[in-house]
């Protein structure tokens, strides 16, 4: 299944809002710095998933807020 999740960096709180089948909202506390917000989206989809971290792939987006995202179920 592939998203797409907008990212939002360095916010307060950590988040996974559903906005269609396709669109996802992501607030992670890491900052995008040195791919510790990229690690922290992977990490909070996997969750929302109830999903292992391996499953997740950043496809495209990797500097950039907007990224597409291949999750194996």
């Amino acid at each position: 299944m592939k998203i797409i999740a907008k990212i939002k960096p360095a916010s307060k709180k950590e988040l996974v809002e559903k906005i269609d089948e396709h669109n996802y909202l992501v607030w992670v506390k890491a900052p995008p710095r040195d791919g510790k917000a990229n690690a922290a989206v992977i990490k909070a989809l996997a969750d929302y998933f109830n999903t292992s971290p391996v499953l997740i792939e950043i496809i495209s987006g990797h500097m950039t807020r907007t990224k597409i995202i291949k999750i194996n179920l």
